[in-house]
């Protein structure tokens, strides 16, 4: 896994909006692009900046978000009403991956990836 210097989290979230899809998540909906996009999108997210995976629950499933350099990183928190109540349990990427598949894991990465070369400089910065 690749360390990125400083994640730029809102160029980060930008991106990611624009790449969820029903193909990165079949609960993905217009009106809620984030639902269901927690265990993919903390993968991608580890894969391109490395950290933690984390976990809370949230009702009887796992919610599953980002610590990189002690920063807690929770891009689909926007898919709830309210914001969990984290607990910052350890997780792993069996636990992440059972919450997706790898042909939605495949596609997020695809198209973050993509993003990248959009969001160039943007993703990282040097401060």
């Amino acid at each position: 896994m690749s360390k990125s210097p400083k994640m730029n989290e809102q160029a980060v979230q930008q991106a990611l909006r624009l790449c969820w899809s029903r193909s990165s998540s079949s609960l993905w909906s217009e009106d809620n692009p984030a639902r269901g996009q927690c265990g993919v999108t903390a993968l991608v997210v580890q894969d391109r900046f490395g950290g933690e995976l984390l976990k809370t629950p949230v009702g009887d499933q796992c919610h599953f978000y980002n610590r990189i350099g002690g920063v807690r990183y929770d891009f689909t928190a926007e898919q709830f009403q309210a914001p969990p109540e984290y607990l910052d349990l350890a997780a792993n990427r069996d636990e992440a991956f059972a919450d997706t598949d790898e042909s939605q894991y495949r596609y997020l990465s695809g198209k973050l990836e993509e993003a990248e070369e959009v969001f160039t400089d943007k993703f990282c910065s040097s401060d």
